[in-house]
C-alpha cells in the first residue's frame, strides 16, 4: 500500500542525503519526494510516497524518527488530508490541435504558461489521477516532454480517519 509520510526536519546541509539513505541503505524504494522550507526558515518539511505494508511502514517512521535532524514525522495515510502535484507539459500539437490542447487545458482549470509557434507550456495542479487523466489526454495532441513534482501534502484540520 502507498503511504505518503511528511517530515518536519531541521534546514540544514546534508538532511535530504542522510533520509535518502535510510530508505535506500534499507532496500525501500521513494517514489515521489518533495521539500520545501516552512515559514521559520531553519525548518523545511519533506513529504515522502513510499510503498510497503503497515509493519515496514512503522519501521520506516521508527527510524525516520531517529535521525537527529526530524523533528516530526506523520504517516498522512492516516489522517484526512489535502494532496496536489503539478505537471509543466510541453506539447506541440497540429494546427488543427491546438483549439483543443486549450480547451483540455481549461476543463481541467490549467493555464499555458509559454507558447512558440509551434509549442504551449501547459501548467496543471491536482491530485495524481488528474494530472495522469491530463497527461493521456494531451498525447494524441504531441507532448515534447514534461516535468512533474513529487506529491505535497496537509493535514485537514482536527480530522482523523475512523
Amino acid at each position: 500500500m502507498r503511504h505518503t509520510i511528511s517530515l518536519l526536519v531541521e534546514n540544514k546541509f546534508g538532511v535530504l542525503s542522510r533520509i535518502a539513505g535510510l530508505f535506500s541503505g534499507r532496500g525501500y524504494n521513494i517514489e515521489s519526494l518533495s521539500v520545501g522550507e516552512t515559514i521559520d526558515p531553519q525548518i523545511s518539511t519533506m513529504t515522502i510516497v513510499t510503498s510497503g505494508d503497515d509493519q515496514i511502514i512503522e519501521q520506516i517512521t521508527k527510524q525516520l524518527n531517529k535521525l537527529i535532524d526530524v523533528i516530526k514525522v506523520i504517516d498522512m495515510t492516516e489522517f484526512d488530508h489535502v494532496e496536489r502535484e503539478m505537471v509543466l507539459i510541453k506539447v506541440a500539437p497540429k494546427q488543427e490541435d491546438k483549439a483543443e490542447v486549450l480547451r483540455l487545458t481549461e476543463i481541467f482549470r490549467g493555464r499555458v504558461v509559454d507558447s512558440s509557434k509551434t509549442t504551449y507550456t501547459v501548467e496543471v495542479t491536482g491530485d495524481e489521477k488528474k494530472i495522469q487523466a491530463f497527461i493521456e489526454l494531451l498525447k494524441p495532441a504531441g507532448i515534447k516532454e514534461f516535468v512533474r513534482t513529487g506529491k505535497i501534502a496537509i493535514v485537514r484540520e482536527g480530522i482523523k480517519k475512523s
